[in-house]
């Protein structure tokens, strides 16, 4: 299969009104069903009832960064997920969130990014190596999350005596196997008490996490280490200075465990996926990687020389945005060029739509990684990350994780295409492949 034969695959949006109904049962198995196909061609689309979806990126910024910057979480996303993540950073509102970022905010710093780095350089040279000995087709939305996985258990979870690596991993694989399903009762937006079919399950996947996480902050404590060497120490430092209770500092971490596991990690799959649609680029990147760091763990002071490589990950994260859709619900009327919103309108933002809408990008269905190059778009154009007061605190660590990961396989690993059927993007809790992403994984030659 040569890269003429494949295009890189889109999803199918809806052609047709969707009724309530079929929103909330299409959108627990796919949310990118449900959103309409005319958000491709238009800036803004009036939905059915008091939906709203915007992708004119000055109206996206009024309501992120504007007016409406203050408009809390849709309470169907609370619902969804609540259990899961409780009251952090992610779901929580007003005074109690804006002391949690002021909190947060420093792990994420610059500063910090080297030490994580060293983790997920020897998570890379790994996966790298596992490759290269059984080279051929492989699964390539497996090894993704499988890599994200081992750095969590790596900067998170590590060195407790308590608790085993194995341990770890099967409590994270089932508490995101639960956080996917997503309720029609929720979705639906139906009173809390009413009967959900995760329940017969259980929420014992939660509850382990929740243990698990008390486990390792505990005796992490007790250590009373000198130097942070982890990002759970990180966390540690920042609370010694600014308090809170228990139960929010666990709700916090398994927040930034949900939050830095899968959607490193579909990018990651995507981004393997376009270098083997695209073999003259991945070859490109390849003399970028090894022109820095030929040999040796990637380091965080090699990223600044690897342009390419970025560009290509901010290409990735336009077709294939992590966060493909997220929603507020309007606390007042606002009127913004034109459209009048009222109070207890849903806004959704269509992420998915914006970066490849006809209006706003030229040739938006084709990768180009060179788009990103030297070049700058209007503010609420290209929003992987979101914007406004609420952006993702950690899109500076996920970009880093991304890109050591990537420059680690990529250097000695090439990705060319198996006889297998592409999947095609799905949006649950993030945006995964429909299945089974099987690519040719080979030990790249020498020289490109």
């Amino acid at each position: 299969m040569t890269q003429f034969d494949v295009v890189p695959v889109s999803a199918r949006l809806a052609e047709k009104p969707v009724s309530l109904l079929q929103f909330a049962r299409s959108a627990g198995r796919n949310m990118l069903e449900v959103i309409p196909a005319e958000t491709l061609r238009e800036t803004y689309v009036r939905g059915p009832l008091n939906i709203h979806y915007f992708c004119d990126p000055e109206m996206i910024t009024e309501l992120l960064v504007g007016q409406g910057r203050s408009f809390p979480k849709a309470k169907f996303t609370k619902d969804i997920i609540g259990s899961a993540v409780g009251n952090g950073l992610i779901l929580s509102e007003g005074e109690k969130w804006r002391q949690q970022r002021r909190r947060y905010s420093p792990l994420f710093a610059a500063r910090n990014l080297p030490v994580l780095s060293r983790h997920f350089a020897e998570t890379g040279t790994e996966v790298a190596e596992s490759l290269a000995e059984h080279q051929g087709p492989v699964d390539i939305a497996q090894v993704a999350p499988a890599s994200t996985l081992t750095n969590i258990s790596r900067v998170i979870f590590s060195g407790n005596k308590e608790v085993s690596s194995e341990q770890i991993r099967v409590g994270l694989i089932k508490y995101f196997e639960y956080i996917s399903d997503i309720s029609l009762f929720d979705l639906m937006g139906l009173p809390k008490w009413l009967p959900r079919k995760k329940w017969i399950r259980s929420m014992a996947p939660v509850s382990t996490m929740r243990d698990l996480a008390r486990q390792v902050i505990e005796q992490r404590r007790s250590e009373n280490r000198v130097e942070p060497q982890d990002f759970l120490d990180f966390m540690i430092e920042a609370l010694k200075t600014d308090f809170e209770d228990e139960e929010t500092t666990v709700d916090n971490l398994l927040t930034f465990v949900v939050a830095g596991h899968e959607t490193s990690a579909n990018a990651l799959a995507w981004g393997y996926y376009l270098l083997a649609l695209n073999p003259e680029m991945q070859a490109r990147i390849r003399h970028e990687i090894r022109s820095v760091r030929s040999d040796g763990p990637i380091e965080f002071s090699d990223l600044e020389s690897m342009p390419l490589l970025r560009a290509h990950i901010k290409e990735t994260l336009r077709l294939y945005p992590s966060a493909a859709f997220f929603a507020r619900d309007a606390s007042d009327d606002v009127e913004i060029k034109g459209v009048e919103i009222k109070k207890g309108d849903a806004l959704f933002f269509p992420v998915y739509s914006l970066h490849r809408n006809e209006k706003l990008w030229e040739a938006p269905e084709q990768y180009r990684p060179e788009r990103f190059l030297g070049t700058s778009f209007p503010r609420g154009q290209y929003i992987p990350f979101g914007d406004g007061p609420r952006i993702c605190i950690g899109a500076q660590y996920a970009e880093t994780e991304i890109m050591v990961l990537m420059a680690s396989v990529l250097r000695r690993i090439e990705f060319s295409f198996a006889d297998a059927e592409m999947p095609e993007p799905v949006l649950t809790f993030t945006m995964r492949t429909s299945g089974p992403l099987i690519l040719n994984a080979n030990k790249a030659r020498d020289s490109d």
